[in-house]
């Protein structure tokens, strides 16, 4: 999802090649879709954490666990909608799978290199599994509308806030779900449902 605000970075003459272990290398600088592997995705996502780590809990709270929660209830709160949308909903996130989960605050801190950098990962990733590059405005803002959502109960259940805490930094949410506490679970666990559920939306949308 690219900001048409952001400006690319003045020179791109070097590569910085990731080696997966699906034997793939990605240029994170020059994506190509495909060097770009499911699988890879779900590993790296596993591994990754949100809130630097900083959560409650046996196990750290995975950037995985998050999409998956994400289209979930993205899936809970916009039933009708074509399901190649809870497949961008699932992978909104998937770029960290390479460049890790940054803070939001430290986001802002950096230049528009790092947006840059994200969003053409995100643009590859997308036409990777058949989405659009850029998504439908209307369907961003409501991945957004979920997204946020989701990390004002995560704020609540895993990052030690008090709900007056979290609310000054997040809007409260009003979804149409019943809120369920958010319990981390493994990441050979997580990367295992994160591909059941990619296999379960591409089944869909066949």
């Amino acid at each position: 999802m690219q900001n048409k605000n952001i400006k690319p970075l003045k020179k791109i003459n070097q590569r910085a090649w990731q080696r997966m272990l699906s034997g793939r290398k990605l240029d994170i600088l020059s994506p190509s879709p495909f060097d770009i592997e499911i699988e890879d995705i779900a590993l790296g996502l596993s591994r990754v954490t949100r809130w630097n780590g900083q959560t409650t809990g046996k196990y750290p709270y995975s950037v995985a666990q998050h999409s998956v929660l994400v289209e979930e209830l993205f899936n809970i709160e916009y039933p009708d909608l074509n399901k190649k949308w809870n497949l961008a909903a699932l992978l909104h996130d998937a770029p960290e799978y390479v460049i890790g989960d940054l803070i939001t605050p430290f986001k802002y801190a950096l230049n528009n290199s790092y947006r840059y950098v994200e969003d053409n990962l995100m643009k590859a990733i997308y036409l990777r599994f058949g989405l659009p590059a850029l998504l439908p405005k209307q369907i961003e803002t409501r991945i957004k509308k979920i997204d946020k959502a989701l990390a004002w109960f995560e704020a609540i259940d895993l990052a030690g806030y008090q709900e007056k805490e979290a609310s000054q930094i997040i809007k409260k949410p009003n979804l149409n779900f019943k809120h369920q506490v958010i319990i981390a679970i493994s990441a050979n666990d997580i990367e295992k449902k994160f591909l059941k559920r990619f296999q379960e939306i591409v089944l869909k949308m066949s």
